[in-house]
């Protein structure tokens, strides 16, 4: 089911810039065959860099390289970009982020604003009622709740001008481009990376980030599987769009059972929900996560018995188009980068969906690291000042799973009890206290 998103207006950016003057593109192709981009100019050489990832921290981070100076390519695998999406939350730091890249009033009004989020019993019958913020920990009138979709095409649009896209593309290798003086060093990268694409095409590039996501193939390539990086949670998760036959507006419903949960997720008054569905695993169902008819047939069959509007929803996943299955889990890396390759965003740190930060994340973690990179010269010592000026930001939003956030999701019938408890609590409070996580990094001021 596909939604054509509301047309946004195009931002006026704002912010620092370091003029590049009289400088072109000229495609020399080596004995290789790999094409190369050098400068024609008679101002300072920009140095240019790869990005794999077009969704929240890719474009994020073109636009605060491109105001730097840098000469900036974004690949992504999809032909497009995606519209639509679940919800994403952008909190504390990260609304400083976008004010400073002048999106901050178009995000303004593409916030969801949601009334109230409503969580049900077994049965159906109501637990208690309250404000989303309450529940989730945000500053009311301050921290905002968007469709990532819209996100997503703010920032494309901010850069789209300045800095070249290659949709429907990725990266298939990267290898060292080594020099007589300068030998290669496995995973160092020499003097450049040359880059192989799955289309065939060939560039070199002075750096290489990856923001492409969680199962990042950047990291993959760079740092070795996953497994080794991935912190399970205990959930696995689907995430679907189905017609809103429930008459909801602006709200959330949230049904439990101990290690089950169904929500379904109303971002306006039109025909469309958003549902989820959560179950705690103990083990990573990993042989599910790229076989479709394996994952509907492991949340049917968690949810089979069902109360309340549950098995509509089961039955809309089968039919769903839009299917997105995963596990709740983190990325957890003792370092960020390696030779001229680093990582920014889920790809690097995910914080996982219980704690409400991965856009955030990855917003601040784009400045961070562009500043770093806006500020020293040497990448290697742009890459260290990037992973310690950020990381104790990091730990703190993802230690939020070790603090009550995974509680919406109880796994026993008495955490149930007990987190319900609270959640009436909330009803009586008159605001719920901010997160210090959320606010926990000063950004630091780009300089030219």
């Amino acid at each position: 089911m596909t939604r054509t998103p509301t047309p946004i207006p195009t931002p006026t950016p704002t912010g620092p810039s370091m003029d590049v003057k009289n400088t072109t593109d000229v495609k020399n192709t080596t004995n290789t065959g790999i094409t190369r981009f050098t400068k024609n100019t008679r101002g300072p050489v920009r140095r240019n860099v790869l990005i794999s990832g077009a969704s929240i921290s890719g474009p994020a981070l073109a636009y605060w390289l491109h105001r730097s100076g840098y000469a900036v390519t974004v690949v992504e695998k999809a032909g497009a970009l995606r519209a639509g999406g679940y919800p994403i939350d952008i909190r504390g730091t990260a609304i400083e982020v976008v004010r400073r890249m002048g999106i901050l009033p178009q995000l303004r009004d593409a916030h969801i604003d949601s009334r109230r989020c409503t969580f049900l019993d077994s049965d159906g019958s109501l637990v208690t009622s309250a404000r989303p913020s309450a529940v989730a920990g945000s500053v009311e009138g301050q921290d905002l709740e968007v469709r990532r979709g819209d996100l997503a095409a703010l920032l494309h649009a901010l850069v789209r001008d300045d800095v070249e896209f290659l949709f429907d593309d990725s990266i298939d290798t990267l290898d060292p481009l080594d020099t007589p003086n300068s030998p290669h060093v496995p995973g160092q990268y020499g003097q450049g990376v040359d880059v192989t694409f799955r289309s065939g095409r060939r560039r070199t590039f002075d750096l290489v980030v990856g923001a492409d996501g969680m199962h990042s193939h950047t990291r993959k390539l760079v740092f070795g599987p996953e497994e080794q990086f991935h912190h399970y949670l205990g959930y696995c998760f689907a995430l679907f769009t189905m017609p809103n036959s429930f008459g909801l507006s602006r709200e959330v419903m949230l049904w439990n059972t101990p290690g089950k949960a169904a929500a379904l997720y109303a971002v306006g008054d039109n025909d469309e929900l958003h549902a989820f569905l959560n179950v705690h695993r103990p083990q990573p169902p990993f042989g599910t996560l790229r076989d479709s008819g394996a994952q509907k047939q492991l949340v049917a069959a968690a949810f089979a018995g069902a109360g309340w509007k549950v098995p509509d929803i089961v039955d809309a996943m089968r039919h769903a188009d839009d299917l997105f299955f995963d596990t709740a889990g983190q990325i957890r890396m003792p370092h960020w980068s390696r030779g001229r390759v680093a990582l920014v965003g889920d790809a690097a740190y995910a914080p996982s969906f219980l704690t409400g930060q991965g856009s955030s994340l990855a917003l601040a973690g784009a400045y961070m690291l562009a500043h770093a990179l806006a500020t020293h010269r040497d990448h290697t010592t742009a890459f260290a000042a990037y992973e310690r000026d950020t990381r104790g930001f990091v730990a703190m939003n993802q230690a939020l799973v070790d603090q009550g956030t995974a509680s919406l999701f109880p796994t026993t019938a008495r955490a149930l009890e007990q987190r319900n408890a609270r959640l009436r609590d909330l009803v009586t409070l008159p605001s719920a206290p901010a997160r210090p996580a959320h606010s926990a990094l000063t950004l630091p001021e780009f300089t030219q």
